[in-house]
């Protein structure tokens, strides 16, 4: 009687030790399938390459003052506040001086003094592209001259200010060009230019 209540209970020992092991196999089995669907994360320092330029314009903080960027690609697209997608180009802000400087953060309605506009192009072609500034708004309490700052970055495959300079605007209507660069077939700038290219004010006669 006692020989066959031990091996009952050998039985059942090995019976548990099997379970437990295939269930300690299971675990194993969804850890590596879960570890292998982790996406390797990106390495640090390197940017995003949905944009492949990032082209800004910046003022004084608290300016009520409104300048527009304006940016043409070598097909003629123009991108800026009334067309602000064009091409491979797009308007990420449109900043209008002090008007809608608000942002909200975690429900809390906050300032935002920053005057900035930005402008992404989102791929590229070969060809000549041009950055003009406008003086769209000008408070008059402000009867100064405004400087603005230009500043085109290159992203892919690392990021590289590729030109930055600082612009005077004096009154309303003001447009300049701020640079010009030629890009080859595969987006290296082959070269630099300040000649003028009125693009807005240049279409009224």
């Amino acid at each position: 009687m006692s020989k066959k209540i031990l091996s009952i209970e050998t039985s059942n020992g090995d019976a548990f030790t099997d379970l437990l092991f295939n269930a300690l196999l299971g675990f194993a089995f969804m850890f590596f399938i879960s570890f292998a669907l982790i996406q390797k994360p990106q390495d640090g320092g390197k940017i995003d390459s949905k944009a492949e330029f990032i082209i800004s314009a910046e003022w004084e903080d608290h300016h009520p003052d409104d300048i527009d960027l304006i940016v043409e690609d070598p097909q003629g697209n123009i991108v800026y506040f009334q067309s602000q997608q064009a091409g491979l180009m797009h308007l990420d802000r449109d900043d209008r001086g002090t008007i809608a400087d608000t942002i909200v953060i975690d429900g809390v309605e906050m300032k935002n003094p920053a005057n900035q506009e930005v402008v992404t192009i989102r791929g590229f072609m070969k060809g000549e592209y041009v950055v003009n500034l406008l003086y769209y708004k000008k408070e008059e309490k402000f009867s100064e001259s405004l400087k603005v700052k230009v500043k085109v970055e290159k992203i892919n495959p690392k990021l590289e200010v590729i030109y930055f300079n600082d612009f005077i605007l004096r009154k309303i209507g003001d447009e300049i060009t701020a640079v010009r660069f030629i890009l080859d077939d595969r987006g290296n700038v082959l070269d630099l230019n300040q000649l003028q290219k009125p693009i807005i004010t240049g279409r009224v006669k």
